[in-house]
């Protein structure tokens, strides 16, 4: 039986005078087109301006990360992209 994963990413661009809004939007669509739900979605400064995009989704626990990320980083103006957390939620 699979489970379903509890999944955290942290999502930079490449400047402060980035549209988050697109970004995130453009995350989301990726999330979504590969089975996951989005759960929350939040925006925290970092430094100088720079704010981070974090995604809080679940997917299906046995999923192809790197692929997923891959896609996420060649969004144009991400700077980068990584999983902060990644946690078993069913059993």
């Amino acid at each position: 039986m699979v489970s379903n994963a509890g999944v955290k990413i942290k999502v930079m661009p490449d400047s402060p005078e980035r549209d988050l809004i697109i970004i995130e939007s453009k995350v989301k669509r990726i999330i979504e087109d590969n089975q996951g739900t989005i759960s929350s979605t939040t925006q925290e400064p970092v430094a100088f301006g720079l704010n981070s995009i974090t995604i809080t989704f679940s997917i299906i626990e046995t999923f192809e990360q790197d692929p997923l990320m891959d896609k996420i980083r060649a969004i144009k103006n991400v700077s980068s992209a990584e999983i902060v957390d990644f946690r078993r939620i069913g059993f």
